[in-house]
């Protein structure tokens, strides 16, 4: 793990820990978003009558375009989020294993902790069930609640300190995806990158990135044993 001197604050000064959901609170190898990644490309195949080649090559168009591909089918084709969210959605969770020891360092953070995620709360509700951890949060801040803004879109960050009466100040910010921690960091709060394969951290060396780490769990743990 690594830690940077451009913190804005100790982490035993936090009292709001908020956390991305996919690939962060879980490990990226589970490779949930591979399935998600599928039915994205069947669903445009199917909403707008085209293969699943071209399907594909619009999909990730979109991200690059409008931040999610969501985004793009909504600005450009009329779909209606919900539909596009409960189909991309529905998934198989059991990848993902059930984590006790993750459970067990959660509990031990003080003050409040959250989820913010480009997802929706069902989808980010049937993962954290299955790892065991829903009733330690707080609140889920999803892309609905953001009014379909996708991070690092910086306004929904200052709608979620809003909501949840975060002081910046007191707070750390856990992702996978560097540019995401951007918005954070110009809020005040502390950040944490943790690297996968997708995302490697050879951005980390941002100055809006305080802490890298390669897995989640062994980030609480070393925190916890200050």
């Amino acid at each position: 793990m690594q830690n940077k001197s451009t913190t804005p604050h100790s982490l035993d000064d936090t009292d709001h820990w908020i956390f991305d959901l996919d690939n962060t609170l879980y490990p990226a190898a589970c490779d949930l978003f591979s399935q998600i990644d599928v039915k994205m490309g069947a669903f445009i195949s199917g909403q707008l009558g085209i293969d699943r080649i071209d399907a594909r090559k619009l999909q990730k168009r979109y991200y690059r375009e409008h931040g999610t591909t969501l985004a793009g089918l909504m600005a450009n084709d009329g779909i209606h989020p919900d539909t596009f969210l409960d189909f991309v959605h529905d998934i198989d969770v059991t990848p993902v294993p059930p984590s006790p020891e993750l459970r067990s360092a959660l509990s031990q953070l003080p003050g409040q902790r959250l989820v913010y995620t480009n997802g929706s709360v069902k989808h980010a509700t049937n993962v954290m069930d299955r790892l065991g951890i829903t009733d330690l949060f707080d609140g889920i801040y999803d892309i609905i609640a953001a009014d379909y803004r996708p991070k690092p879109d910086p306004a929904p960050y200052r709608d979620f300190v809003d909501i949840f009466d975060v002081e910046p100040n007191r707070a750390v910010m856990v992702e996978d995806i560097a540019r995401n921690l951007e918005p954070a960091h110009e809020l005040g709060m502390s950040t944490v990158l943790i690297r996968t394969s997708r995302h490697d951290a050879a951005s980390g060396g941002d100055d809006h990135i305080h802490h890298i780490a390669d897995d989640l769990l062994d980030w609480l743990q070393s925190v916890l044993q200050r």
